[in-house]
């Protein structure tokens, strides 16, 4: 069900102005929320395949394969660091969210960069595709926290994790 809500997500896509014609969207919401919710290994498998889905429906086929493991390592960042920042603060939830969203969008960025220069061949022009990668990093960060607040102070947050045994 997350696999399919990342990929919807990320579907909508909002263009900027940017050179390579990059466009943000809200995937990243939902990949930062599928490592918070489903754990380790099921927000990776979701993540991934959720993200990649939309790559192959939107025309970046190219980006397809580097999408499902880049998307994988976000949720999984999002998640071992949450859960150890959890251990050490356990009364600060929404910082181990802000610090894990953050490092893990920065993964997100140089995943994209490292997968353009070195697959794609790319060379240093990959540089311009890290501003909107920021950006998309930052709209994602923001709206995972966000959603996620909500969802935990409705109750699905908990009987999710305990449905999938991540609590």
């Amino acid at each position: 069900m997350l696999a399919a809500l990342v990929c919807a997500a990320t579907l909508i896509q909002f263009p900027f102005l940017s050179q390579d014609g990059g466009y943000v969207n809200l995937g990243d919401c939902f990949v930062l929320i599928c490592g918070w919710i489903l754990g380790p290994f099921w927000g990776m498998a979701a993540a991934g395949i959720g993200s990649m889905l939309a790559d192959l429906l939107s025309g970046y086929a190219n980006y397809a394969a580097g999408t499902l493991v880049i998307k994988a390592a976000v949720a999984l960042t999002a998640c071992l660091l949450a859960k150890a920042l959890l251990k050490v603060i356990p009364r600060l939830p929404a910082f181990s969210r802000i610090i894990s969203a953050v490092c893990a969008e920065i993964v997100m960025v140089a995943g994209y960069f490292g997968y353009s220069v070195l697959l794609l061949g790319n060379g240093l022009s990959a540089l311009q595709s890290i501003p909107g990668n920021l950006l998309q990093g930052f709209i994602g960060a923001i709206a995972g926290i966000t959603v996620y607040s909500i969802l935990s102070r409705i109750g699905i947050t908990a009987k999710m994790q305990i449905l999938y045994k991540t609590k």
